[in-house]
């Protein structure tokens, strides 16, 4: 792992593993998350929005992340900053999630 995209790469793998409660689709396919980086003091930053400001499973995915993250070796603590602009779009998930939902 040397390049800024390779670790993105690899922390997005790992955010993978982090399901959505309610829609039961994993957070990079449904496009909730915008970057992921590892800083120099091994902090893995992670940028994302929620479906909606007040969802309530907020709490639930952050944790989650964490708990994923913390699993990598790299990863010595984590950061989620939740942001709402750009806001989220249905225009944002994978394809497969799109598939798994039914929309089109």
């Amino acid at each position: 792992m040397n390049t800024e995209e390779e670790i993105k790469q690899y922390l997005f793998g790992a955010l993978e593993n982090v399901i959505d409660p309610e829609l039961g689709i994993d957070i990079v396919n449904l496009g909730l998350v915008y970057n992921a980086e590892l800083l120099d003091e091994g902090v893995a930053k992670v940028t994302m929005t929620l479906t909606s400001m007040g969802c309530p499973m907020g709490p639930q995915i952050v944790a989650n992340i964490e708990q994923e993250l913390m699993e990598l070796p790299e990863v010595k603590d984590t950061v989620v900053d939740i942001i709402w602009n750009p806001p989220w779009s249905r225009d944002n998930m994978s394809r497969y999630a799109k598939i798994a939902l039914g929309v089109r």
